[in-house]
């Protein structure tokens, strides 16, 4: 497995904004840019003052835009080193450890958290989990409920409904309720027709089979966890690995924003063989003009 880039080969790939901004400027429009004014081919060099590039013609490219670091003040080498630091952890990195480490204020530091997890889904994707095929592998499904008590006392806790093909890719939805309609309508939307599902024995999976799936399950009631292939184990790990984190990095996350929590370790996991990837993945993948 190769290694992934340690901080001092990071620091000297990228030393400088200037080094940050030819950066996105080559992954974003090629080494060759054609001038969409003029028609002229590599005439583009960089507009001094001003994080763009000029054509001889005059045409501006601004190589932030439709980027996570669009419309704002804070220097690409904080932003590159954020998206370091989130490949790097485990664990999630938190808006006071970037608020350290930066010395942005703790505002700055929470927005630009929230961007690069929002990113980090965008490059993830959601491509659909098992499938009719052999080839494909048993997908695990299981519910997990995050979160406690409201002022009142009223349990408030999030839905979160985890999928995750043994082998590839895990994908987690907020559903609404613990109703088999909720529950259902979210593996509809992202678990292939006639794949192999695994579950716990909740009374939400018992009528799978109607759907169009082949189910089987396991009876946590009874203190079964694995017959023969049948289990849920790579998704009560994946859930192990998400709540401790919660807990110990985050300590608290809002209903309103624990999607882009669950995206960001959705990518750490869908990459979790190839460790190296993450960062190259977060440095080449900005939304193409």
């Amino acid at each position: 497995m190769t290694k992934p880039m340690t901080l001092k080969q990071f620091q000297a790939k990228f030393p400088t904004d200037d080094a940050c901004l030819e950066h996105l400027f080559h992954t974003r429009y090629g080494d060759d840019v054609v001038c969409p004014k003029c028609g002229e081919i590599g005439t583009f060099h960089r507009l001094a003052g001003k994080p763009a590039f000029t054509c001889n013609c005059g045409h501006h490219i601004h190589p932030m835009a439709g980027t996570p670091f669009m419309d704002t003040r804070t220097p690409l080498t904080t932003w590159f080193h954020v998206m370091f630091l989130f490949c790097a952890s485990r664990n999630g990195v938190s808006a006071k450890e970037v608020q350290r480490q930066s010395g942005v204020t703790y505002k700055t530091a929470w927005r630009m958290c929230n961007r690069v997890r929002q990113y980090m889904g965008y490059v993830d994707g959601d491509a659909p989990l098992g499938g009719p095929d052999a080839s494909a592998g048993p997908v695990e499904v299981d519910q997990a409920f995050l979160g406690g008590h409201d002022k009142m006392g009223h349990d408030d806790k999030a839905i979160v409904l985890g999928m995750v093909e043994r082998g590839g890719d895990v994908m987690t939805r907020i559903i609404q309720g613990r109703d088999w309609w909720s529950t259902t309508r979210a593996m509809n939307e992202n678990v292939m027709e006639g794949s192999l599902v695994y579950t716990d024995d909740a009374n939400v999976f018992k009528t799978l089979k109607h759907l169009g799936y082949r189910h089987d399950s396991v009876n946590h009631s009874i203190k079964e966890y694995v017959r023969g292939d049948v289990h849920t184990n790579s998704i009560e790990s994946f859930w192990s690995n998400l709540k401790r984190s919660i807990s110990g990095t985050y300590v608290c996350v809002s209903k309103k924003h624990l999607q882009t929590y669950l995206r960001e370790f959705e990518f750490r996991y869908n990459l979790r063989k190839h460790p190296h990837l993450m960062l190259e993945a977060l440095l080449l993948s900005f939304p193409k003009p």
